[in-house]
Parts: structure tokens; sequence; C-alpha cells
């Protein structure tokens, strides 16, 4: 009888690498061979983890530690992304946005700012999953994905890279350590386009990524990709031909909605029917063309969208770790140093309670969708389920515990009790720690900032108007004050 994942154990990987160069790194997938797992944001690999998934897997090798893969550069027409950029770093960037718009729209859509704090682009490529949002982007504007073993390295189109659903060419023994992107040129316009079951938080129904190329209004060229309607995401085929030599009028976006719903053979799921998602097909191919037509594309882009940390900052440390069961781990810990064991095969979530003793964090869900285990870490808000607990080796975590001085409480923190925003409150340890780094990053946050900063939370008593004017009132006193 096969177990729901529920009721499965956890896969408790008992050792922990984390080199600090690429060599070492592929020296490990050598050594191990199937045997070890690379990890990155971890924020797939570590919730299948916990369903009790990759039960053959002796040694996770992460890659934050890295010099060099976290870095955004453009150079030759390309835009160039190392294998350790997360979404976060896509959303914050002014080259991604001016040059590579698709991307930057699909990446401001994963998840929340937690998630995109970890989550790397590479790894959404690696999954391979159809309803990965940055796919669709990424395969309509021609990215290569570069490709390293210690035998040598190689560059793949992602149309090739992704070779079903969520299989990929890569070996065992390979790592990818970056990824080329073609920029947009002054005669090209992209847009990327998503539907889910709600604003935030959501997997993909629909996403789809549309680029025109354009000689006074008439099309020369075009490329429309679709996600979620397909086992992997797939390129309508005859698109350019539906639209070269017309202007993006009514009839010509309707015959495009017409070949899009040709090519997309899309499933029944838990998330929709296969005849909803064919019609989000035409309404979403449609205003998409439409948005192109106008020279809309940025026109929904938020401005000052949260990103839940501190300024950019490389993400890797100067020594390598190497920890097993016995290994202890020293991190600063709101402003202490904590130096404890346990940390292999553990969650940051779970050393910060189990070890350090920190009960203010708490686990609601395990998979990175409710916040309440939200820390901040090397100054950027995250998700501590979905940390590797060795990561934070020589790290600063600042947990709930760490927002009061003393017994003085922080400014949030008074502002939530003065204003009821707390009812059961087993949130209200992460909300308060992403109000605290959305206030930091926006002083004074317009109400859709604080929707975007506080989509990664979750609050299921007091609704949050409360929490809104706690927001408020700290805002207005940092204002006011000299």
């Amino acid at each position: 009888m096969q177990l729901h994942h529920v009721q499965r154990a956890p896969t408790r990987v008992p050792r922990y690498l984390s080199p600090v160069t690429i060599d070492d790194a592929l020296a490990a997938f050598e050594l191990h061979g199937v045997r070890a797992r690379a990890i990155a944001g971890g924020t797939d690999l570590l919730v299948e983890l916990d369903r009790g998934a990759h039960d053959d897997v002796e040694v996770l090798v992460d890659l934050s530690r890295i010099h060099g893969l976290d870095s955004i550069t453009v150079g030759d027409g390309k835009i160039h992304l190392g294998a350790l950029v997360t979404h976060s770093q896509v959303v914050e960037s002014t080259a991604c946005r001016e040059l590579v718009l698709p991307l930057a729209q699909a990446s401001l859509e994963v998840g929340s700012p937690q998630l995109r704090n970890r989550a790397t682009v590479a790894g959404n490529v690696i999954t391979a999953s159809p309803a990965n949002d940055t796919i669709s982007a990424l395969l309509a504007l021609g990215a290569e994905i570069h490709i390293a073993s210690t035998t040598g390295t190689r560059t793949v189109p992602i149309a090739t890279f992704v070779s079903g659903f969520r299989t990929t060419v890569l070996a065992p023994d390979e790592l990818v350590t970056g990824m080329s992107i073609p920029v947009l040129t002054g005669s090209q316009r992209g847009i990327f386009v998503k539907a889910g079951l709600r604003r935030a938080q959501a997997i993909s129904v629909v996403h789809l990524t549309a680029i025109v190329t354009l000689d006074d209004d008439i099309v020369t060229d075009a490329v429309l990709t679709l996600g979620s309607v397909a086992p992997t995401v797939v390129t309508v085929p005859d698109l350019a031909e539906v639209l070269r030599g017309r202007r993006l009028d009514d009839t010509a976006i309707a015959d495009a909605v017409a070949a899009a719903r040709r090519t997309a053979t899309p499933i029944d799921d838990l998330r929709s029917t296969a005849e909803y998602r064919t019609s989000l097909v035409s309404t979403m191919v449609g205003r998409a063309l439409r948005a192109l037509a106008d020279d809309q594309q940025s026109g929904q882009w938020p401005i000052g969208a949260p990103l839940l940390r501190d300024i950019a900052r490389s993400t890797a440390k100067a020594n390598a770790v190497d920890v097993d069961a016995a290994t202890e781990i020293t991190a600063t810990v709101n402003g202490a140093t904590v130096t404890a064991a346990g940390a292999a095969g553990i969650t940051l979530l779970d050393w910060l309670r189990d070890e350090a003793g920190l009960v203010g964090v708490k686990e609601g869900c395990a998979e990175g969708e409710c916040g309440a285990c939200t820390v901040h870490l090397d100054g950027a808000a995250v998700m501590s389920c979905l940390v590797p607990a060795a990561r934070a080796a020589g790290s600063e975590v600042v947990t709930v515990e760490g927002l009061a001085d003393d017994d003085r409480l922080a400014p949030i923190q008074a502002a939530f009790v003065e204003h009821g925003a707390v009812q059961c409150g087993f949130c209200t340890p992460g909300l308060l720690m992403s109000c605290a780094k959305l206030l930091d990053e926006h002083p004074a946050p317009t109400s859709r900032q604080v929707q975007l900063g506080l989509a990664g939370n979750l609050c299921r008593c007091t609704g949050y108007r409360a929490i809104e004017r706690a927001i408020e009132q700290v805002a207005s006193t940092q204002v006011s004050a000299p």
C-alpha cells in the first residue's frame, strides 16, 4: 500500500556540504554520484524531503557559498544570470525590468517576497514543472542554460534543456552554473501574464509570454509560449506565420488566439478543468496581445514592489561547511552567538526551536505557504521552514524575539497591541517579521506595498485591517520624527 505524503516520515539527509568553489561542488558530485543532491534556494526540494521523497539522497550540496553565482551582468546583447540569482534579485534589477521585462514580471509572480528571497530562477527551470512561471518567459526570450561537470561545460537552449514533464537533460554529475538571455531590442515588445486561484502564493492555472517584433506597427516576428496547458511549457508553432505582415488589430489577435487554442492540450486537475484553462488561454492571449499593440506591456508593474530584504549583498560566505549530525554550527541569532549541533537534515525552523530554544518561530504549514515561520536571514525575510539549518552557519538570524529592545517592544509590536492586530496569535510572529522588514525598506508604504509585502503571511482570525492600521501608525511616527 502506498502512503499519502502526509503519512510518510520525512527524509532526513544526514550530511550537508556547502563548498565555496564550483570545482569543489563538482568534485562532491563526482564522489557521491546519485546519492548527492544540489540545493540553492531549496523551496521545492525541502518540501519534497519533508514529504519523504528522495530517500536515497545522503548528501545535500548547497551552492549558496560559491562566489559569483549570485550575479546579474549584461554583455554581448544578453543578460547573464548566475545559478544563485533569486527571483527577488530579478525583480530588483533595473536591467532585467528594462531588457527582459517578461522574466521580471514572471519572477514577481513567484510565491511571496519571502519565497522570492530564496527561490532561484535556475531552480525554477531545473524543477521543470509546466506551471513554473519563469519557464514561459525564458523560453520565449530564447534563454540558454550553462552546465558544468568535472569533464567540461556545455550550453543548452532551454527548449531542449526541459525534456519532459518535470525532467531535464541534466546528468547526475552536472550542475547548472547560470543562463544567458537575449535582451529585447527596441523593435520588440514582450509581456508575461498569469492566472492563479488567488493574487499571491498561487500556482499558475495558466501562464504565458508573448513577444512581438514590430516595424512601424507591422508584425515581422512573434512568439507565444504557454504554461500549465501541456506536460511542458509549449511554444505556439505557427504564431509568426499567423501574425507576420499584419497589424495587431482585432482580427489578427483573434487568429492568434485560435492558434493558441490549437496548441493547448490542458487536463483537469485540482486547480482547474481543461475547459476553463482553454477559456483562459483565449482571454489571456487576447489581453496580452492588446497590451503589446498599445505598448502597455509594463503598465501593471507595481512601482516600489517590496522585496523584504536589505540592499543587495552576496549570499556567499568565506568558509566551506561540512555538517553531519554531530557537527556544531555557529550563527549570530538576535545579536548573540549560538552554537549547537543537530543542523544536518533539518530546517532552520526546527533548529531555531529545538536547538536555540526560540519558540516564537512557528510552524504552520512546513511548505512556505503561511509565513508563520518568517525570520530575517542575513537581512532578508525568509520562510525558515524552507531553509536548511546548516545554511545559518556564519550567518545573522533575527527572530521575533530579537525585535524588542530588552523589555521595550519594537514600534510595530506596540502598534499591534494598540490596534488589536492579534487574535489567536499563532501567525503574529511571522507577520511582525514581515512588517518590520517592510517598514525598514519603505518607511511610509502605500496600501499596495503593504498588500504585496504581506502577501506571504496568512492570518485566519483578524483579517488584515488592524494589521494595516498598525503599520500606518508606525509609518506616520517614522515620517514625522525629526
